[in-house]
């Protein structure tokens, strides 16, 4: 009998995961309120469940005698996921430090206990709490739900006076809670880095780092709208943030998973960890590391969640220069077409990956889920792929009526 694999969620980024379950011979449910979701075409088995309700799911879980759970680039769905693995003894990181990873209060209070670099930053549930203690922190702040992932709800405040507007965008984006974080925003050096990893046994074998590129000019300039590799974070402070890395993932004990993690350098010199979440990132991350690297953490993910044994794997090696270009509109309106410049096209696309179609309706760009597609691009020269992602805007366009 083939061994089952419960996926909770139905985007699109979990096609890749099916596609890897199916080829090592594992049967797929997927499983969420929307049977409409694009990612439940592929699946063996659908069933409609909130997955947010952990008791529900554990029970749909038990009934159908699942070998392992995932929630990949589905972040509303980790903490199920880890609390269903633990009640029924299947993979999975401990629940009591996803509980922590989940949330960005407990994440931050986790990290200053810890001695990690962390800014300073405190969780609240009312605005008029929030106004009391607002001078007590150096401006800009971030400001952003303690519970929400693809940066929804996320403003930059510089002012006071603008802090009722997004502390209240904040608590409508917050998914179970209703509480919102208010941080002290650090300037970064260079590029902030939105990228996947990999721990075998709570060692993390595989640590990648990113160029995240944002679009000024969208709706929510906070959404990141291209990303390219390697790094060009010094490796110095590289280094250092393995090495925090592997301390955090070892003091949590996190076993065997794959982890989407955000970082930066600050105009201070210092390395801060942002966010760790114990699932694959969305925006294709790692099918871009797949690409980039050869490594196929996708397949891990999947063995390391029914508890077959997973690859070993060492630190990324890049063959070539690569980006990600996060296809979207600036307004909405009705696509039309997506414009590449003809020499990229010819030389560097790899991938054109669009989820329209003409006449399409399209939104602007507020959040992940607003992408429209995905171009993956390959360069030999540093030079010429330096000038393409400093240009990309006029070399890719989505033409909307």
């Amino acid at each position: 009998m083939k061994k089952k694999l419960l996926l909770l969620g139905g985007l699109r980024y979990l096609i890749p995961v099916i596609k890897s379950a199916h080829e090592q011979g594992y049967f797929v449910i997927t499983c969420d309120y929307l049977p409409n979701n694009i990612a439940h075409q592929y699946s063996d088995e659908y069933i409609n469940a909130s997955i947010t309700d952990k008791e529900v799911i554990l029970k749909i879980a038990m009934d159908n005698h699942i070998d392992g759970i995932m929630s990949f680039a589905v972040d509303p769905g980790v903490m199920t996921a880890s609390y269903v693995a633990e009640k029924m003894g299947l993979p999975g990181c401990p629940y009591k430090s996803v509980q922590i990873l989940q949330n960005k209060v407990l994440f931050r209070n986790y990290l200053s206990k810890n001695g990690f670099n962390v800014p300073k930053a405190k969780g609240f549930e009312k605005y008029s709490e929030a106004l009391k203690e607002i001078e007590s922190f150096n401006f800009p702040i971030i400001v952003k739900p303690t519970d929400s992932a693809g940066s929804k709800g996320v403003s930059r405040v510089d002012y006071v006076k603008d802090l009722k507007k997004a502390f209240d965008l904040a608590i409508n984006n917050s998914v179970s809670d209703r509480k919102v974080i208010i941080e002290e925003y650090i300037e970064q050096l260079g590029f902030s880095s939105d990228c996947d990893s990999f721990s075998i046994d709570s060692d993390l074998k595989f640590v990648s780092f990113s160029n995240q590129y944002f679009d000024s000019k969208a709706e929510n300039p906070y959404t990141p709208s291209a990303y390219s590799w390697p790094s060009f974070i010094d490796v110095k402070h590289q280094e250092e943030l393995v090495s925090e890395l592997k301390r955090l993932v070892k003091l949590l004990n996190l076993g065997t998973s794959i982890y989407n993690i955000e970082t930066r350098v600050g105009i201070n010199g210092k390395p801060y960890i942002m966010e760790v979440s114990p699932r694959g990132g969305g925006n294709r991350l790692s099918e871009m590391l797949r690409y980039s690297t050869g490594v196929d953490m996708i397949s891990n993910a999947v063995r390391a969640a029914i508890g077959d044994p997973v690859d070993e794997l060492n630190m990324p090696s890049y063959n070539g220069y690569w980006a990600e270009i996060i296809l979207h509109a600036e307004k909405e309106g009705f696509f039309h077409f997506l414009s590449i410049n003809q020499y990229i096209k010819e030389n560097n696309v790899v991938e054109i990956d669009l989820w329209v179609k003409e006449g399409d309706k399209v939104n602007s760009f507020n959040g992940a889920n607003d992408a429209i597609g995905t171009l993956v691009l390959r360069f030999d020269s540093e030079i010429e792929f330096q000038q393409a992602m400093s240009n990309r805007d006029e070399l890719v366009k989505v033409i909307v009526k």
